[in-house]
């Protein structure tokens, strides 16, 4: 009889640590989820999920947005969406060039202002199809080669299409006559064209580079546009508007992304990390080779700073392929305040 009291009491006893452990664990859970509600919610638009992009996602998933109270969702936007989700208030932020900016601010009462670099480089490159790349890069050695070429310029208008224009303009040729300009919307398109015969050259970024050159579609890149040295290419812009009414929010996100612009340069493990989270398709040697370009290429702003050097060089590829014929200032299009306060922390 003592025995089967014993025995009962060991089962109550369990079944309570039981319904304890339960409660504790639906608590817990409970406390999580209302952590995770407390954080404000922040879309910002992207034109492409693509490696340039990194930073935003290491302050995504090294929790650099939370710990500003921040909870930042990616949404990809194709063919120019990602400016006018901004404009039409379907996402708080845009990741890409202030070009864009600048043409969606033509007769804009809310102009769409930057506030970080990210992409401090001209991320753009050409790869002819496997085998046929040109002997040299002398100029002459170019014009020669991409005359007559079906070339994937990249979606009207985007930053991809303007440089390729441009430097078809440099090279003395007419993007609309010596060549047969390709501008497909989707940019994810690229290796695919080249792949199919449907074009010759292609320009792009990483992963593309990697993705092709694994699939023996062509190999390393002909031409470098990162040669032009500064160049604001990806930055983070709000609306105006935004800028004036919530300045805290900005302040956060800006914060976040200059802590993750400075841990990407010292901790290549854990870039490498998010990368391979971000593009599980992307094998291990496509994966380093992607991270390999981006740190020999000094492909990331090492502070948020958008020199006046590094916009002019952008809306002068603008103006050059006659896209932009309109006047602009930096003060119109950037504003530092945000990334100095962060330097002053």
């Amino acid at each position: 009889m003592k025995l089967k009291k014993v025995k009962l009491s060991a089962v109550l006893l369990l079944v309570s640590a039981i319904i304890l452990l339960a409660g504790c664990s639906n608590k817990e859970s409970a406390e999580a989820a209302a952590g995770k509600e407390g954080l404000k919610k922040l879309v910002i638009a992207e034109p492409l999920h693509y490696t340039g992009y990194l930073p935003l996602y290491v302050a995504q998933r090294e929790g650099y947005f939370a710990e500003e109270g921040l909870e930042v969702e990616m949404l990809q936007a194709t063919g120019g969406t990602h400016v006018t989700s901004v404009v039409s208030g379907d996402a708080w932020g845009v990741i890409g060039g202030p070009e864009s900016n600048a043409l969606a601010n033509t007769g804009n009462s809310d102009p769409i202002i930057s506030v970080s670099n990210v992409v401090n480089r001209a991320n753009v490159y050409l790869m002819a199809k496997k085998g046929t790349a040109p002997p040299g890069s002398s100029d002459e050695e170019l014009k020669a080669f991409l005359q007559d070429k079906k070339i994937n310029a990249g979606r009207h208008g985007g930053t991809p299409n303007l440089l390729t224009q441009y430097l078809l303009l440099e090279l003395g040729l007419d993007p609309q006559k010596d060549v047969r300009l390709l501008e497909p919307a989707d940019g994810s398109t690229v290796v695919a064209m080249v792949q199919q015969g449907a074009a010759d050259i292609a320009n792009g970024a990483e992963p593309q580079i990697s993705d092709g050159m694994d699939k023996g579609v062509w190999d390393e890149p002909f031409y470098k546009f990162h040669d032009m040295g500064d160049y604001a290419y990806s930055v983070l812009s709000v609306k105006k508007s935004t800028l004036e009414k919530d300045p805290e929010t900005v302040q956060k996100a800006v914060n976040a992304v200059v802590k993750a612009l400075k841990a990407i340069q010292e901790d290549k493990t854990m870039a490498m990390k998010v990368l391979k989270a971000e593009f599980p398709t992307l094998s291990d040697t496509a994966a380093q080779a992607a991270l390999d370009r981006a740190y020999e290429d000094k492909l990331w702003s090492p502070d948020g700073i958008i020199s006046e050097e590094a916009l002019d060089k952008d809306m002068n590829v603008m103006i050059k392929t006659g896209i932009y014929k309109g006047e602009y200032t930096y003060d119109g299009l950037v504003d530092m305040q945000f990334v100095k306060k962060t330097a002053e922390k």
